[in-house]
């Protein structure tokens, strides 16, 4: 047999439903929120610094293409070029790999 949802009598033939005492409001306790304390090592202000100094350029592959183009074998894909552009535009992802 399956129990009925709700209050169980206390005694067989009692039907009486015992009645809940209301709570007691409830508080509000507002404690200050503060900021965390980020310690700042010297050597990554240094490392920002330097980064900051210079733009990321991968030299290497800057080489690489300097020389694809002295020789003529940099891939040239008008498609290509048009779906970049386009996506710089309108703040789109490329569909394809470079």
């Amino acid at each position: 047999m399956v129990d009925s949802i709700g209050a169980k009598p206390s005694v067989a033939g009692d039907r009486s439903v015992a009645r809940i005492a209301a709570a007691a409001p409830a508080t509000v306790v507002q404690t200050p929120v503060l900021p965390k304390q980020i310690s700042v090592v010297p050597e990554s202000i240094a490392l920002a610094k330097s980064m900051a100094a210079s733009p990321p350029i991968d030299a290497s592959r800057v080489a690489a293409i300097k020389k694809a183009i002295a020789t003529g074998t940099f891939p040239i894909l008008p498609a290509t070029i048009a779906d970049r552009l386009m996506a710089l535009r309108l703040d789109w992802n490329s569909n394809e790999t470079a």
